[in-house]
């Protein structure tokens, strides 16, 4: 099983040489790979009473694609992933390109982890329809197949209109593409698209009993699917807090659950700057036993 890390955009500040060296940190310790989450922007709580959502106007997000582009210049050996790109909010074909570009880039480390968000905010900033976002996700993970694979893409329907055109140069794969979402409170049919559509899932929930159930499950749709349930990657999701001993246990029920990947988040721990998330990264890895490349 592959141990990554999110990288903790939100705290370790804007100075390039802290981002050299987290990620310089983290490939010699031997992780697999990094996690760059999207979000595009905050909304004002003054502005909007009883906002209660994860983050605001003031909570710092690098653009994940942007982002992962400079990582990859200074790194040989993590797999850079979005995680997860809200998809439905940008234009389709861009992204396409984009990621083409970035795993052309990266000599083949790229993994689109995508999903449909949940800020109404956000979509109404950059000019998307949220209550439509399910529907043009589905689109946009076939269309974005069709354009890195084919030379010119006709593709006409509700959401998307191209006729006749394509982008170049093309990547030397269609890039992984990694569905979001299908915790306890979403409709099945989520899990469905993703057991139908998806390269993996990265699955927002404890590997418990209740979290073992939903792996169940997503395995029978495979399997409806005529789709060998083991071609889907699963990326088990561990909040690594230095209060919680119980972590490392999340990893290896991952683990037996049959990921194919886990990533240890680190925020929101009072680390406070490079050093100390440094340090974390160091006895995360020997709790994980990582091989130090």
């Amino acid at each position: 099983m592959h141990i990554g890390v999110v990288f903790p955009q939100c705290e370790i500040g804007s100075d390039t040489a802290a981002i050299r060296a987290y990620v310089e940190t983290a490939e010699a310790l031997g992780f697999h790979h990094v996690i760059a989450i999207d979000h595009v922007v905050g909304a004002n709580p003054a502005s909007r009473p009883g906002w209660n959502g994860p983050y605001d106007i003031d909570t710092q997000f690098r653009e994940p694609m942007v982002l992962l582009s400079f990582i990859a210049g200074m790194t040989r050996h993590l797999e850079l992933v979005t995680g997860v790109m809200v998809l439905p909010q940008r234009q389709t074909v861009l992204v396409a390109k984009q990621a083409a570009e970035l795993d052309m880039l990266s000599e083949q480390r790229f993994r689109l982890g995508v999903g449909t968000g949940w800020n109404e905010v956000e979509y109404e900033a950059l000019g998307a329809d949220f209550k439509s976002r399910g529907a043009v996700l589905d689109e946009q993970i076939e269309l974005l197949r069709l354009i890195w694979t084919q030379r010119a893409v006709t593709y006409q329907t509700q959401h998307h209109c191209i006729t006749d055109a394509g982008i170049a140069p093309h990547p030397a794969r269609s890039v992984p593409i990694w569905l979001g979402g299908g915790g306890a409170g979403a409709p099945d049919g989520v899990l469905r698209r993703i057991a139908r559509t998806a390269d993996g899932w990265l699955p927002p929930f404890l590997p418990d009993a209740a979290g073992a159930e939903r792996v169940q499950k997503m395995r029978t749709y495979c399997a409806e699917q005529g789709r060998d349930p083991t071609s889907l990657g699963i990326e088990g999701y561990v909040v690594a807090a230095r209060s919680d001993t119980q972590w490392p246990g999340y990893v290896e029920a991952w683990r037996r659950l049959g990921a194919t990947h886990a990533v240890l988040n680190m925020m929101d721990d009072g680390l406070s700057g490079l050093q100390a998330h440094c340090r974390r990264l160091e006895e995360c890895a020997a709790v994980c036993g990582l091989t130090p490349r």
